[in-house]
């Protein structure tokens, strides 16, 4: 955090000369110093997440706002935020704004009037909430980003999330490793599919599984028969299924009616779901096909071998360092140290990642060693 300084100095009877060195103080981030989505040096955001707002009450309102519940992952960290706060002696006030921004907003603004010491906010629109949480920052209350980066803002405190950049990686290798494993040598007809525009993370799966499939295209060892690329061409709004599912027959249908689908990236388990059921209904062999977050009936697919992968995300995980921050801030220790960092497009971002990791159904009971509902799946 940049340091302001008054420098004044008396002259001669007739001259005086001031100087002045820009002034700052806050809860802001990382000044502006340029940063990537990997790291910054361990100093220099220390100072960056060195809060200057006291301790608060153990029992203190904790506001948990969510995209919506429609998905396995969501609904999770609706229960566990709940069930959890409660036990580390905080009063929840969870709530979840159906996928619509104006929505959350409200919610947003409601927890600031009803006294929320910390809010948690998974956005649905990660640029669209920087007003209110600039209100939030007024108020003197702390805002941590979950799972998604809040964007265009100084409102932020810091963000949890699992790296996704590497996720997209692992989506992208585990898809190649399947295409050699169950479609033999290439060359391999595959198409891309990317997730929610308004999502942050999205366009971030979407260039690290780039960045690992890239050098395969150029070489021909993959081809993208439709020849949709960029990220903006294979986004799925709202990572609405039905709409992934649209787009794949239209794709089947345009591009695939004298040829094999080999393999199929695809951003999360549910359009995943989607696309394999859109080259069943054409009649095609099913193909190698990517996922993210573990939901169950993927887990399922994954271990009958319907669906090759998927990348766990536990959500257990995500919220347990949300409150290890929380109880952080309650204590009056403010943000905790970290070398990772993430432009916002204002300020260098904290970033609190954690590790995705990749299941297939060779490592699936392994990866779920401690997770007996899913275990369970493995039947």
């Amino acid at each position: 955090m940049k340091k302001r300084t008054l420098l004044s100095m008396a002259m001669a009877a007739t001259m005086m000369m001031s100087t002045f060195v820009g002034c700052g103080g806050g809860r802001e981030g990382a000044g502006d110093a340029a940063s990537t989505d990997t790291s910054a040096s361990t100093e220099q955001t220390a100072e960056a997440t060195t809060g200057e707002l006291p301790g608060f009450e153990k029992g203190a309102t904790i506001g948990i706002s969510l995209p919506w519940l429609g998905t396995q992952n969501w609904k999770e960290a609706e229960e566990m935020f709940t069930e959890q706060l409660e036990a580390a002696g905080y009063t929840p006030l969870v709530q979840a704004a159906d996928n619509k921004v104006t929505q959350q907003q409200q919610q947003i603004e409601s927890m600031i009037e009803n006294g929320a010491k910390v809010i948690v906010v998974g956005p649905v629109d990660g640029s669209q909430l920087g007003s209110v949480l600039e209100q939030a920052k007024e108020a003197g209350v702390y805002v941590i980003g979950y799972d998604r980066l809040l964007e265009n803002t100084t409102g932020v405190d810091g963000v949890v999330q699992f790296g996704s950049v590497k996720t997209g990686e692992l989506q992208a290798q585990a898809l190649l490793d399947g295409l050699k494993e169950k479609k033999g040598e290439g060359p391999y007809n595959i198409e891309l599919f990317g997730g929610g525009p308004a999502d942050p993370n999205a366009p971030n799966f979407f260039k690290g599984a780039m960045s690992v499939l890239q050098p395969y295209i150029d070489d021909g060892t993959v081809t993208i028969v439709s020849g949709q690329t960029d990220f903006t061409e294979c986004a799925t709004v709202d990572w609405d299924n039905s709409k992934a599912q649209a787009r794949m027959d239209t794709l089947l249908s345009g591009f695939y009616s004298d040829k094999e689908i080999h393999g199929v990236l695809c951003p999360n388990d549910g359009i995943a779901r989607a696309c394999i059921t859109a080259c069943e209904n054409a009649g095609q062999d099913i193909p190698v096909v990517s996922g993210l977050d573990a939901e169950n009936e993927s887990v399922e697919w994954v271990w009958a071998g319907k669906q090759y992968s998927t990348v766990a995300k536990p959500t257990e995980d995500l919220v347990a360092k949300t409150i290890e921050i929380i109880d952080s801030l309650q204590a009056g220790n403010g943000m905790p140290a970290t070398d990772v960092t993430a432009n916002n497009g204002v300020i260098d971002v904290p970033v609190y990642e954690l590790p995705p990791v990749v299941v297939t159904k060779e490592n699936a009971k392994e990866v779920f060693a401690n997770d007996p509902s899913r275990l369970e799946l493995l039947k």
